[in-house]
């Protein structure tokens, strides 16, 4: 199994990535291999909404990883998106860099590199603001059919450098327990395909917009 780890920090070993290396721990113990997606202090693109990944399949935008994370997905069993708190959301970096991956892998509503593989996120602060910022996180895994792992709180970790981290013993547990979950949830998966138990037969035929242009009569 392979489990990748988004870090949505420009610190790349800050509290971020020490809440991201407690749950490396447990995957290492049980045999998933890991890979760490450094976003770090380069800049990112915002999804321009070109539409040019809907006829190519990939991002306009090609220097900053985007398509290559894409490109691993598939080959991924789990995923895990941390961020730093920023004014109670994700940072702008990690938002741009999943607007862009999962819009330009989005194909009639089916997103195939993500879909029923499960997902985590991960936010650390100093004081307050994590739980906003999972929330925005968690959006990208409910539109995209990617069930959602838990632990045993809220998956956050406090404190505003790493060494502090170590003091927040309840969120670093969290963390352990998160990833023993996902663990679990992916073997679970492997085995319903070994099985023969297929995925749900999604529809997508219809599309609603909610402000649509009306000729009126005079």
């Amino acid at each position: 199994m392979r489990v990748l780890l988004v870090n949505g920090s420009s610190h790349t070993h800050g509290t971020t990535m020490r809440a991201l290396e407690e749950m490396i721990r447990i995957f290492a113990g049980q045999g998933v291999e890991t890979e760490v997606i450094q976003l770090g202090g380069k800049p990112i693109a915002d999804c321009l909404q070109c539409n040019q990944c809907q006829k190519t399949g990939r991002c306009v935008f090609r220097e900053d990883g985007v398509n290559a994370f894409v490109e691993k997905a598939y080959q991924a069993d789990g995923f895990v998106f941390a961020t730093p708190t920023y004014f109670a959301h994700p940072s702008g970096r990690i938002f741009s860099f999943l607007d862009r991956a999962f819009y330009s892998n989005g194909t009639d509503e089916i997103y195939p590199a993500f879909a029923f593989k499960p997902g985590a996120a991960v936010a650390v602060a100093r004081r307050g603001g994590t739980t906003a910022a999972l929330d925005a996180l968690n959006k990208y895994f409910s539109i995209a059919q990617m069930p959602i792992a838990g632990s045993t709180y809220w998956n956050n970790v406090h404190g505003l450098y790493a060494q502090e981290a170590e003091q927040d013993e309840e969120g670093l547990q969290t963390m352990r327990n998160l990833a023993r979950n996902m663990i679990w949830m992916m073997q679970c998966f492997a085995e319903g395909r070994k099985n023969g138990i297929p995925v749900p037969d999604t529809e997508s035929s219809f599309v609603t917009n909610f402000v649509r242009r009306h000729d009126h009569q005079k």
